[in-house]
């Protein structure tokens, strides 16, 4: 491809922590050179890259700095501030583009933007729970969308951070309480038989490749394992496929997407995406012959995707804050690939690695 990077050339991440430590290393393999922006000193992704960009996201010398040190930029988390992206992109392009980061922002927009392209999602409605009328227009959303629901921040929040459930009509104050005068969204529950993900790829060409479903749980809004395959028959597994192509294209999309989907008797609900590589898919390290981070590098550094078949049947568990104390045991299993992220502190909540546990060859369900 003319418009394919050779080895050598320089792929800026913004953002530190291990979904960047993890592009970095599958960027070294190919050959190339990555230059992390991160606040935060010391970030897990520093100590597999080149160069270090330690600044705030307001800091308009190192971003220009940042941009003009290298030759594309992705990133490893949504809420990059809009001014530093404006600033970036006139130096050098962003990959996967604005529009996948603006409608990931907020989760309204990114609810109003799937229905509108024809996808199905959990019954919703705003909620400005700073204004005056707050619980005037929780009132009215909960009789729109039902309780039992979950408010929710419109910005910022992961693992179950910035939401409260509703169960009933009397929890509203409780709820708005939560929020702290967020704009908010109140989001229906889902009857649901099990959560899936599809780690989902477009390149420059706008060939799509679409890794096999993994079926999620999860422990206190927390993702726990992720096995693959999931326990659903090949139509919903192409149906899934279909999902992660719509959203892929309507987006002009390079890179790596993951999309979470609730499998229910009415069919396929999208819960969210994630423009980036995502938790779901570290599997991919273990079980296919390619992982979410090589190909991701490819595809924003303009080379032909791959296939992502999987050989392997694996589950994937999330090391969290002292599960580090499993790690010796680990160490001692065969088919087992341990990956830790390198944070110097465990705290409740906190990611510190994974494994994938070979289970057997392919299944095919």
């Amino acid at each position: 491809m003319s418009d394919a990077f050779e080895p050598g050339r320089v792929i800026g991440i913004l953002g530190g922590g291990q979904l960047g430590r993890m592009l970095a290393m599958a960027a070294a393999r190919m050959g190339f050179h990555i230059h992390v922006y991160e606040p935060g000193a010391n970030p897990p992704a520093g100590e597999v890259a080149q160069k270090v960009f330690t600044a705030s996201y307001d800091d308009r010398d190192a971003l220009e700095a940042f941009a003009a040190g290298v030759d594309v930029v992705t990133y490893e988390f949504e809420n990059v501030p809009a001014d530093a992206l404006d600033l970036i992109e006139a130096h050098v392009p962003i990959r996967p583009n604005r529009k996948a980061l603006a409608v990931s922002q907020d989760r309204l927009d990114e609810k109003q933007f799937l229905n509108e392209i024809g996808l199905a999602t959990a019954p919703f409605a705003p909620v400005d729970a700073g204004a005056t009328d707050a619980a005037a227009q929780l009132a009215q959303a909960m009789s729109s969308v039902g309780v039992p629901a979950i408010l929710k921040t419109r910005r910022l929040g992961y693992d179950g951070k910035g939401q409260a459930r509703i169960m009933d009509v009397h929890g509203g104050a409780e709820a708005l309480n939560a929020m702290a005068d967020a704009n908010a969204i109140l989001e229906g529950l889902v009857d649901f038989d099990r959560e899936i993900s599809v780690i989902a790829a477009r390149g420059l060409d706008g060939r799509i490749a679409c890794f096999e479903p993994g079926e999620n749980v999860h422990t206190d809004g927390i993702l726990h394992t992720t096995r693959v395959p999931a326990a659903i028959d090949r139509g919903t597994r192409d149906r899934a496929f279909g999902v992660a192509g719509t959203i892929l294209a309507a987006l002009d999309y390079v890179g790596v997407l993951g999309v979470e989907l609730f499998v229910t008797g009415e069919g396929l609900i999208v819960n969210e995406i994630a423009p980036r590589v995502h938790n779901s898919g570290h599997w991919t390290e273990a079980g296919a012959v390619i992982s979410q981070f090589e190909q991701h590098i490819r595809a924003v550094a303009g080379w032909p995707l791959v296939d992502p078949l999987r050989h392997s049947d694996v589950e994937m568990t999330n090391l969290i804050g002292d599960d580090l104390a499993q790690v010796p045991a680990i160490r001692g299993e065969t088919g087992a690939l341990l990956h830790l992220y390198g944070k110097a502190e465990a705290r409740p909540g906190r990611k510190m690695g994974h494994v994938t546990r070979i289970l057997g060859p392919a299944s095919d369900r």
